[in-house]
């Protein structure tokens, strides 16, 4: 087999493995060098890209579901209900009523005999019953006499405080009258008929001890008038029952009263 190769003209040679190891690094060596220098004399910066971020569109919202209820279960079956048995009532046969049994007559007691009356006991509960009586009468007439006096006590005052009062009136228009008489002014110059009231004190026998104006009549003349026509009439008129004096009077003095 080896003569065989030998002999053939297409005889593959062995390469020479050094040259090929020497070739091969340094092209290694070139291609280090080539990306070193490459990389480093590089000035331009890396350009810079702009990303547009953005959703994507919501996806459609589900179709809703349609609830399919069952169909309704069927009616239940009534029964017919058995026909109640009817029981044949029991004749009852009545007892013969039983004989009633006779019943002796009993004999009537004796009434008792009635109480005796004591008769000076209702004597005494009459006269008690009468004397009450009469007490309740008494009672009764003294009320009454005793009201029927003071209803005249009552009108006695009256008539006696009314008579007083008409006294004293009577003689305050005497005073009145006896000043009105003294007042110089003409008094159809004041409109209308206004009040001057004035409180007077006197002595018991007319002579005037004060004068005091209480209201005025809106004119100061006129009352400066009144007040000088009460001085003049001093003394002033005395009541016809001394017991009716008052001391402190009050007059009122209208322009149009006569």
């Amino acid at each position: 087999m080896s003569a065989l190769a030998d002999a053939l003209p297409f005889r593959r040679q062995e390469p020479a493995l050094g040259p090929s190891l020497g070739l091969s690094v340094l092209m290694h060596v070139v291609l280090i060098a080539i990306l070193f220098f490459g990389v480093r004399f590089q000035s331009s910066p890396p350009a810079a890209h702009m990303v547009e971020l953005w959703d994507p569109p919501a996806p459609p919202p589900p179709a809703p579901l349609v609830e399919v209820k069952p169909p309704p279960p069927p009616p239940p079956v009534v029964k017919p209900e058995p026909e109640p048995e009817v029981k044949k009532p029991d004749i009852v046969v009545p007892d013969k009523p039983k004989p009633k049994p006779k019943v002796e007559a009993n004999k009537p007691e004796p009434k008792p005999a009635p109480p005796k009356r004591d008769l000076a006991f209702e004597k005494m509960l009459r006269e008690q019953a009468m004397a009450e009586q009469k007490a309740l009468e008494d009672q009764r007439r003294k009320v009454e006499e005793q009201r029927k006096e003071k209803e005249l006590r009552d009108l006695i005052a009256r008539q006696q405080a009314s008579a007083r009062d008409n006294a004293i009136r009577a003689w305050q228009d005497d005073i009145m009258r006896s000043v009105r008489r003294r007042i110089a002014f003409d008094v159809d110059s004041v409109p209308g008929n206004p009040d001057a009231v004035f409180d007077v004190a006197i002595l018991p026998s007319g002579d005037v001890v004060t004068i005091r104006k209480i209201k005025s009549s809106g004119n100061s003349a006129y009352d400066d008038a009144v007040e000088r026509a009460i001085r003049a009439a001093a003394p002033l008129p005395l009541p016809k029952d001394r017991s009716l004096f008052q001391r402190d009077l009050r007059l009122i003095f209208r322009p149009k009263d006569r």
